[in-house]
């Protein structure tokens, strides 16, 4: 399966972890990536992410025409030193605005390729971010 989004992911515990990062187009996706590589996470797809299914784990790489290339917008399209394929852990929605996300949000999943991914709201532009991506790697997406 195909999915409009981005992926990066954060090397913990030696093992890759993935967030899939979606929301429409223009919404802050490939600013979140940006600014979460510069905290130590790395790229694995920007634009299109295909997704499978293998040993209970949903997993996530860039189509081929895309791999290691991220677009930022008013620069174009940029090559970033990628991961080629990661677990994905955790889902990310992105909000429209700070108002948007829910304080205490509900613990829903996203299934992916038949796998329950934990899926949370998040505003792309919050400053902290990428913070908040590390912290739910570490805890929603520790028994993935």
């Amino acid at each position: 399966m195909i999915r409009h989004g981005g992926m990066i992911a954060l090397r913990l515990g030696g093992f890759w972890r993935g967030v899939l990062i979606e929301g429409p187009s223009g919404c802050g996706k490939s600013d979140l990536a940006l600014r979460a590589l510069g905290e130590g996470f790395r790229l694995v797809a920007d634009d299109r992410v295909l997704i499978w299914a293998s040993g209970g784990r949903a997993w996530g790489r860039a189509p081929d025409s895309l791999a290691g290339l991220m677009e930022s917008r008013g620069l174009g399209v940029l090559p970033v030193s990628a991961v080629p394929y990661a677990p994905i852990v955790l889902a990310i929605r992105c909000e429209a605005s700070p108002g948007a996300v829910e304080r205490y949000p509900v613990g829903e999943t996203l299934d992916l390729a038949g796998v329950a991914v934990p899926l949370r709201p998040l505003w792309p532009f919050d400053p902290a971010a990428p913070a908040k991506l590390r912290r739910g790697i570490e805890y929603l997406g520790a028994e993935h």
